[in-house]
């Protein structure tokens, strides 16, 4: 496959911040007495936090998901939450990718503010500047539209971009794009990610173009 665009999920993806993130919303759960396990708190992975605490209001009787979200940024200090940093590979990737005249585009349930800090962090803040945050779609993943949203705004089709997504639901969205797929083993174990086109444990090594 020779591609035109690459599309990036971010938390996951291009930073290892997904244990943050569920270490966040277990401070939740265990705040409003919610009992839970591994499996409900990767329920929330990859998605919009408003999208997820709608279809679980049930957890949250009588809470607003405006407040539940607020309380949730209270937590951002707590201490012994899991530092975050790069993906491995992941800026190595995303430069060969820009070295080969390519746009790069940031697909990604995070708020924008979000986004743009963890791309400095990564290091690629002056190669990705096409960017799809939460606040861009209706809805978020695993519908489409934000990949769709990312592709439009490149100029390229879908089935000529690849996307590269840590997430059940991010490669659902990605593939009922219309895109290739790689899944990041970062934050599920592979077998998990038997929808997408192949498979690699982190971003290191990564060849491209893509030996699909």
């Amino acid at each position: 496959m020779r591609a035109k665009a690459a599309l990036f999920d971010l938390d996951g993806t291009l930073i290892d911040s997904e244990r943050r993130s569920l270490a966040l919303w277990r401070l939740l759960l265990v705040n409003h007495g919610v009992d839970h396990d591994d499996s409900l708190l990767r329920e929330f992975m990859g998605r919009r936090g408003p999208d997820v605490l709608a279809e679980k209001s049930v957890l949250f009787p009588g809470k607003r998901v405006e407040d539940l979200l607020a309380e949730l940024t209270t937590y951002v200090d707590a201490p012994g939450l899991p530092e975050i940093g790069p993906v491995p590979g992941a800026a190595d990737l995303v430069r060969r990718i820009d070295g080969h005249g390519l746009p790069v585009v940031l697909v990604t349930s995070a708020r924008r503010w979000w986004a743009e800090s963890c791309l400095e962090i990564v290091g690629v803040g002056d190669v990705v500047r096409t960017i799809v945050s939460a606040e861009d779609v209706v809805l978020g993943k695993p519908d489409p539209s934000c990949f769709l949203a990312g592709a439009a705004a490149v100029g390229v089709r879908p089935e000529d971009c690849v996307a590269f997504e840590d997430s059940l639901a991010g490669i659902t969205a990605a593939k009922a794009a219309g895109m290739t797929c790689v899944g990041v083993a970062t934050t599920h174990h592979a077998s998990e990610l038997f929808a997408a086109d192949m498979v690699v444990a982190d971003l290191s090594g990564v060849e491209w173009p893509l030996p699909l």
